[in-house]
């Protein structure tokens, strides 16, 4: 199975609106472990190992 790397997301606006919302209140901590438990989670649901090491590869590329 290969990454979606195409929008897919139904209402980016409203997630991102929900993204930044849950960090507005948190210091830079809290908000990375809030980060760090949402990859963790997405990760999960995910679970097949080619698709996240293609994932990472691609997080990685930031030139």
């Amino acid at each position: 199975m290969n990454l979606n790397t195409q929008a897919n997301l139904s209402e980016p606006d409203t997630f991102y609106a929900a993204l930044t919302d849950v960090h507005r209140q948190l210091d830079r901590e809290q908000s990375e472990c809030v980060n760090a438990r949402l990859i963790l989670l997405l990760a999960n649901h995910i679970g097949q190992m080619d698709v996240l090491n293609q994932a990472l590869r691609i997080a990685e590329d930031i030139e």
